[in-house]
């Protein structure tokens, strides 16, 4: 199913056949993996209630995106996703502090990547990391990701 993001354009969210998300693909993601192309976008029960809180998340006015998701990759990744669902609407922590909070103080560089695999950004929000000097990256690009911490007040 389709949601659009204010003067970005359009992004992508993918259900599983037990009503779980699955995969969300914002707009200016460079590669869409195959298996999303291929997925049947699903209406679900959650499909309404969820894009109704992206819309009011894009306008300022809902915090908490919390939803059913199932998600697949390494343990390391998991530990690094979970890590980021403990960053509070409007605030960020760093790449080291993430690789900390994970188990992996040393795993700096290795955050980044689990970042960029993240397949349910915004849910699990990715781009309240930042570099210790600067922003980062971030898959939909750093234009979206400064108007996402703009949009949770964060001063950058």
């Amino acid at each position: 199913m389709e949601f659009y993001i204010p003067g970005f354009g359009k992004g992508f969210v993918f259900w599983d056949k037990d009503g779980f998300l699955r995969r969300i693909i914002l707009p200016g993601q460079k590669r869409v993996p195959r298996e999303a192309m291929a997925a049947e976008a699903r209406r679900c029960s959650g499909a309404h209630p969820f894009l109704a809180a992206l819309a009011e998340y894009f306008q300022g006015r809902c915090r908490d995106l919390h939803f059913p998701y199932r998600l697949e990759g390494t343990d390391f990744q998991k530990r690094v996703w979970r890590a980021l669902t403990e960053i509070p609407y409007g605030e960020t922590r760093t790449y080291k502090e993430i690789a900390a909070a994970a188990g992996s103080p040393g795993a700096v560089r290795a955050v980044g990547q689990a970042c960029g695999a993240n397949p349910l950004p915004l849910l699990i929000p990715c781009h309240r990391v930042v570099a210790t000097g600067g922003l980062g990256g971030f898959g939909g690009g750093l234009r979206l990701k400064r108007y996402l911490l703009h949009l949770e007040g964060v001063k950058i």
